[in-house]
């Protein structure tokens, strides 16, 4: 009994790997297209992450904050556009003066990324500009 059951197990253990390089390499690709739907999926379900923002701000001549920046899409598949931004003004105590809203109109590619500039006339007593990122749309 102990022979036929190692026997049974043995066989089975045989056949299982006997699979053709096609079979595998059909098994493998499929398992790659369901891995990158995946991801596909999170990236839109999720632009906010996948998406980061820099900036450096200063003051120009006449009075105006000058943001420049630029939107890094860190999605590996999705292509983003119109990006949103939130744009929040500080004093130099810390204290949040202002919000105010942006969007970047650009394209941009998985792994590629697009700058802008904006100006603005900001509350008295700003000393710093910090930028989010609030949305974008799946292009």
């Amino acid at each position: 009994m102990k022979k036929l059951l190692c026997l049974i197990v043995l066989t089975a253990f045989i056949l299982s790997g006997c699979q053709s390089k096609a079979e595998k390499e059909k098994v493998a690709e499929e398992t790659y297209e369901k891995a990158k739907e995946s991801l596909e999926e999170r990236e839109k379900k999720n632009p906010v992450e996948f998406i980061s923002v820099t900036s450096k701000d200063k003051h120009n001549l006449i009075g105006q904050t000058v943001i420049k920046g630029a939107v890094h899409n860190k999605a590996k598949v999705c292509t983003y556009k119109d990006v949103e931004l939130e744009l929040s003004f500080f004093s130099k105590t810390g204290v949040l003066l202002e919000k105010d809203s942006e969007k970047v109109y650009e394209v941009i590619e998985p792994g590629k990324s697009a700058e802008f500039k904006t100006k603005y006339f900001a509350p008295k007593g700003t000393d710093s500009v910090a930028l989010k990122v609030v949305g974008a749309k799946v292009n």
